[in-house]
């Protein structure tokens, strides 16, 4: 009699050539299903049975975005000790032809960049008006890294991620960067971006700021950059926000002071003509973090204004009481 040994059952999902290559695709980026069958030059639902068998053994997580499915590494520990494996044991052949399907990549890379461009160009003029209203961006950006400092900041999660522009920047003093956005055209613009900046450790999800795709305590940095002013329901963002956050983790909220440019709910689809202080404070208070103005960045028409809360054990204590 054969003893079952799902040690076994993982090995075997490995034990084939086609599902070796997905993953070493998978470790250069994330990849749709369509993707990996271009690179394997294989049809989607032979591509999609090798998927569902390694989904299974952990090794791949499937993410549903929109109408595409996209694809990545599974849990980091088992995938890692398999991959080290695997550049210790390949032989030539086996480099060989990963080295081909990483080069057949840049076919899908180019295919990106594309797409990207031509959204990118279809938005230009409505990011470059809301822009002249304000302080420059490399005003705003350094403020942002005085606020988050110098050092390692843990895991961290843009909501709203847009271009992934936080992550492109601070992405480096991560463990890890999570980017969500409700746009699936935006992530696709992120993905270039970020792939062309070398950013590495980076998750981009579909998502909702009300209802995040993460469990709480997920991260130590919560970034809310410009987008709490499309929120109709702001304390509901912040505090979906604030649900993430580790003991000491921190939630840095930077968006428009009070103004008058009605225009912009039209031309931009703005929800809210920017925040007060109090009401800001008010929101950060009720998530249970301890708030605090950091930066008010005058210029131009508009101010930017900077908001911390960091969630703090007394207040944790307070709030469960209450």
């Amino acid at each position: 009699m054969t003893i079952p040994l799902p040690l076994a059952d993982l090995f075997q999902a490995l034990a084939d050539p086609s599902r070796l290559r997905l993953l070493a695709l998978l470790k250069e980026m994330e990849l749709t299903v369509g993707e990996l069958a271009q690179v394997l030059a294989q049809s989607q639902p032979r591509v999609s049975r090798h998927l569902k068998i390694l989904a299974d053994a952990r090794l791949v997580e499937r993410r549903k975005e929109g109408s595409w499915v996209f694809l990545q590494l599974g849990e980091p520990a088992l995938v890692d000790a398999l991959t080290g494996l695997w550049e210790v044991a390949a032989d030539a052949v086996t480099t060989r032809q990963f080295a081909a399907d990483r080069a057949r990549l840049a076919a899908v890379r180019a295919d990106r960049a594309e797409a990207a461009a031509r959204y990118f160009a279809a938005h230009a003029a409505e990011w470059d008006q809301i822009r002249s209203l304000h302080v420059a961006d490399a005003q705003v950006e350094e403020a942002i890294r005085e606020a988050l400092g110098d050092g390692a900041i843990g895991q961290l999660v843009d909501i709203g991620t847009g271009t992934g522009r936080m992550i492109e920047l601070f992405g480096a003093a991560a463990t890890r960067s999570i980017g969500i956005d409700r746009s699936t055209e935006m992530l696709r613009l992120a993905r270039v971006k970020l792939e062309q900046a070398g950013v590495e450790a980076v998750s981009l999800r579909q998502g909702d700021m009300y209802a995040l795709p993460l469990p709480d305590a997920e991260a130590d940095v919560v970034l809310l950059h410009q987008v709490l002013h499309y929120a109709h329901s702001p304390a509901a963002a912040v505090a979906e926000g604030a649900r993430l956050l580790r003991a000491g983790g921190r939630l840095l909220i930077i968006d428009f002071a009070p103004h008058e440019r009605e225009e912009l709910r039209d031309s931009a689809q703005h929800a809210r003509l920017g925040f007060s202080d109090e009401a800001v404070l008010g929101w950060l208070a009720a998530a249970g973090l301890d708030g605090k103005v950091v930066r008010h960045l005058k210029g131009g028409e508009l101010t930017v204004t900077l908001w911390a809360g960091v969630r703090t054990p007394r207040l944790d204590q307070e709030r469960k009481a209450a």
